[in-house]
């Protein structure tokens, strides 16, 4: 089968390689003359595919998508087909649907996950769409999937797939952020003297082992301590997404939730809510505050207890 890809950073980069592996033609193009294009211009790029075309759009969600959607369907024709594999707000889809729809030209939404390792192990597929239209372009579902029975599912009409990819990267916030609060705890244990060999003996025959197990440790193992990584986690929408559609449903997403204010306390240097906190505990009971202009550098949890663990009296 023959695609356009278009979008070749680092995924899109990697599943270009792996469907050409699969068998399949590629032509792909991205606006970065440096990439490794087939082609220099979006026209160039629909001027090489035979009729009827399947494009699959891997950019940036929001405006860069949006923009790349208006103009293929000013280039494409009846009965060709869009993919849209990039991590697409779910509601966003219906609307990108209905203005191909006003050509006849078919649309996909596919939730991809893998990251950079998707070239090697396969990439997780959630699509939503026609049934007549994600048939249409099973074939590259085939080649970017992980071998075997799972790694694929058509989770229902436009919309379906990047719900789906939505919540997944929701649930994937919550696993993390036990994994950090679980290594920040035994990093500030004074008891515990080998916190990255501790992860990797959860590797095999425990109940929490996974990849981001696996990945935690090969972080640590390579950076032990986590010293030249600085404690700023950002975020790329799906887990806002995945709250919003959590309260316009009713259902209760604590742990989620709470993961996705982790990440955004994470950007703040000096927290505000804690100025608050410690000027509280100054007002009702006269305990010590720091000034913002000669404040030590701060410790890191475990640098703290080992501290206090040495100024008590039943230190040994």
């Amino acid at each position: 089968m023959q695609i356009g890809l278009i979008g070749l950073g680092k995924m899109g980069g990697n599943m270009a390689q792996r469907i050409r592996n699969g068998g399949h033609e590629v032509v792909g193009y991205d606006r970065s003359e440096t990439s490794p294009r087939d082609v220099s211009s979006l026209e160039e790029l629909i001027g090489a595919l035979q009729a009827p075309r399947a494009v699959w759009v891997m950019v940036p969600a929001g405006q860069p998508t949006d923009e790349v959607i208006q103009t293929l369907k000013g280039l494409l024709d009846e009965g060709d087909i869009v993919i849209d594999g990039g991590n697409t707000k779910y509601t966003d889809d219906a609307i990108h649907a209905k203005q191909l729809a006003e050509k006849s030209i078919g649309f996909v939404d596919a939730g991809v996950s893998g990251g950079v390792w998707g070239l090697q192990n396969g990439y997780a597929l959630m699509v939503g769409g026609s049934a007549e239209d994600v048939g249409r372009v099973q074939p590259i579902f085939d080649a970017l999937k992980p071998s075997g029975d799972s790694g694929f599912v058509h989770a229902g009409p436009v919309g379906a797939g990047h719900f789906a990819k939505m919540v997944h990267n929701g649930i994937e916030y919550g696993i993390m952020q036990a994994f950090a609060e679980g290594y920040e705890l035994m990093d500030a244990s004074p008891i515990l003297e080998n916190v990255t060999e501790t992860f990797a003996s959860w590797e095999n025959g425990t109940v929490i082992r996974s990849w981001l197990l696996d990945l935690a440790v090969r972080a640590l193992h390579a950076d032990p301590g986590l010293k030249s990584i600085k404690g700023y986690a950002a975020d790329s929408g799906e887990g806002r997404w995945t709250v919003e559609a959590a309260i316009e449903n009713a259902v209760p997403l604590p742990v989620i939730t709470a993961s996705l204010y982790a990440r955004f306390a994470s950007r703040q240097d000096d927290s505000p809510a804690m100025k608050m906190v410690a000027a509280l505990r100054n007002q009702f009971g006269g305990h010590a505050v720091e000034s913002a202009s000669d404040a030590a550098p701060a410790q890191t949890p475990g640098e703290a207890a080992k501290t206090a663990a040495a100024a008590s009296p039943n230190a040994s």
